[in-house]
């Protein structure tokens, strides 16, 4: 699992700074999540390749976190995309998105798929046999999901020496590893056990981006190995993060705490600091497996 931070900072971009985008690489896809001002440039920056992206996942409507859409759909016409391209974000995005694109009479040449949100239950969006989507809803000023992606188990994997002395036919390999006992010439049964090793463990992404403090995502969250969480202020400006409906590092550090995650990170930080690193402090008081997103940063969890 891999994650590529393209943009992770609050409202207005700026020349050394990208609002909200991030790519996660999870089980050969490539999700966009997601798609801020500058999203396509930064896409080339970090040289990843616009064609492997078929499923975007907008959070909500506040510009910093969408305004790059169309202009990404627009690029992808320009290269002859013939891949269908799937969006996944808050009821109303099909109508912005379709209106800008016939004012400027440039329809895609491939088939654009709108999946509009509009429950604040959480739900599976997207499926497919390695990955699962569901939405996990926000408190926000306007309607707000972050995203829960999970893989699923995938196949057991084969001891090849124990197959190797029963010399046990390769046409039998995919029904091993996918949990079968075999039976030999002469009777014998072999157990799956035996035969393989246990999965790598699935691994699980929850990204959570805007919204105020609120525990009732804990148990959506419970125990994913990676949890990325607003923290648009430090704890001095708490009064201005219940305002205006965001968090501070240490809340985020206590919603990671509580829902037991393996690691944190940070984002979406208010421009007003010139120094991250103050988010980092904060929040490690609370929950010591704390990092710092920033543009053009790359995580990698094995």
């Amino acid at each position: 699992m891999k994650l590529t931070i393209l943009g992770c900072y609050a409202a207005t971009p700026r020349t050394i700074t990208n609002p909200t985008s991030q790519i996660l690489e999870i089980r050969n896809r490539m999700f966009l999540i997601d798609c801020g001002e500058g999203t396509q440039v930064q896409l080339r920056k970090n040289k990843l390749k616009f064609s492997k992206i078929n499923h975007i996942f907008i959070s909500h409507l506040h510009g910093d976190h969408f305004y790059g859409l169309v202009g990404l759909i627009s690029t992808f016409m320009l290269l002859n995309r013939q891949t269908e391209l799937h969006i996944y974000g808050p009821k109303g995005i099909k109508e912005i998105i379709l209106i800008q694109l016939r004012y400027a009479d440039s329809f895609t040449g491939y088939d654009l798929y709108f999946h509009e949100l509009e429950t604040k239950q959480s739900e599976v969006i997207y499926e497919d046999d390695k990955v699962i989507v569901k939405t996990i809803p926000l408190r926000h000023r306007i309607y707000t999901n972050g995203f829960l992606f999970q893989e699923k188990v995938g196949d057991r994997k084969l001891n090849i020496d124990v197959v190797n002395q029963y010399e046990i036919d390769s046409c039998y390999y995919q029904k091993i590893k996918n949990g079968k006992d075999i039976t030999l010439e002469d009777g014998t049964v072999l157990s799956n056990e035996e035969l393989t090793f246990d999965p790598i463990k699935p691994k699980s992404y929850a990204f959570c981006s805007d919204t105020m403090y609120d525990e009732l995502i804990i148990p959506i969250i419970q125990g994913v190995d990676v949890l990325y969480h607003e923290a648009t202020f430090l704890e001095s400006e708490a009064d201005k993060a219940q305002k205006t409906k965001h968090s501070t590092a240490k809340e985020a550090a206590t919603i990671a705490l509580k829902a037991n995650v393996k690691q944190l990170i940070l984002g979406h930080y208010s421009t007003r600091y010139a120094n991250i690193e103050l988010f980092k402090e904060e929040a490690t008081s609370i929950f010591p497996t704390t990092y710092l997103a920033d543009d053009g940063k790359i995580f990698e969890f094995n």
